[in-house]
């Protein structure tokens, strides 16, 4: 994801409407398998207009910040990260999804059976399939806003920034990963919904916390000027 654009705060670039558009069209079909799990009554009639849709808003959402950031300048860098969180959030669930769907239907594996316990804590399926969402997630999250999100900042420290950001990804793993494990275990399904169903809310609801650590511990501390 090279770029040679300026990294002053809008207005945007073409390669920022390029990146944006790359986004859109990840978001778009990462999306497909977690309305496919969560709503199976609805994918049949709306699949087609869900990566559409994300492909025109992810452009058109850069192109209002961009004109916003001329008198707010911050905005700029926040609709840069949204959207860059947003895309890592599905790239997390959508891979979920797929773990839980393919190895249930395939294999018979349902997401609450424990695969071993260690002292008070017990490893489920869910449990291994949100640790693979997450780290993928992760490794996309790192090279987005490396050179998209906070692409105005030094990189004569490469190695540093990346120690700095495992230490970082790592601490919002653990909230992310005991947040949705938490819930998934100790609160009970919502609206007679099914595991997996249940499995992609709880992941939404780490996902969420794990992404506000994240903006805390890249801006503060991996990508700080």
């Amino acid at each position: 994801m090279e770029q040679t654009h300026e990294t002053t705060p809008g207005p945007a670039t073409t390669f920022d409407y390029e990146a944006s558009i790359a986004a859109g069209i990840l978001i778009g079909f990462l999306a497909l398998p977690i309305v496919s799990t969560a709503r199976p009554d609805l994918y049949a009639s709306i699949w087609l207009a869900i990566p559409v849709f994300f492909l025109i808003a992810a452009p058109t959402g850069i192109l209002i910040a961009s004109k916003l950031s001329r008198f707010v300048p911050v905005i700029w860098q926040i609709a840069k990260f949204a959207l860059v969180g947003g895309l890592n959030m599905l790239v997390d669930i959508g891979i979920l999804a797929v773990l839980m769907k393919l190895l249930l239907s395939n294999y018979g594996i349902n997401p609450e059976s424990a695969v071993t316990s260690i002292g008070i804590v017990t490893i489920s399926f869910f449990m291994i399939y949100k640790a693979i969402s997450f780290l993928v997630a992760n490794v996309n999250s790192f090279l987005w806003n490396k050179h998209w999100t906070f692409s105005g900042h030094s990189t004569e420290k490469s190695g540093e920034q990346f120690i700095q950001f495992i230490i970082v990804s790592i601490v919002g793993f653990l909230i992310n990963l005991f947040f949705s494990s938490f819930i998934f275990s100790k609160v009970a399904p919502i609206g007679g919904i099914n595991p997996s169903q249940w499995g992609l809310l709880c992941a939404v609801f780490g996902s969420i916390a794990g992404l506000i650590w994240n903006f805390i511990g890249y801006k503060l501390f991996v990508f700080k000027k």
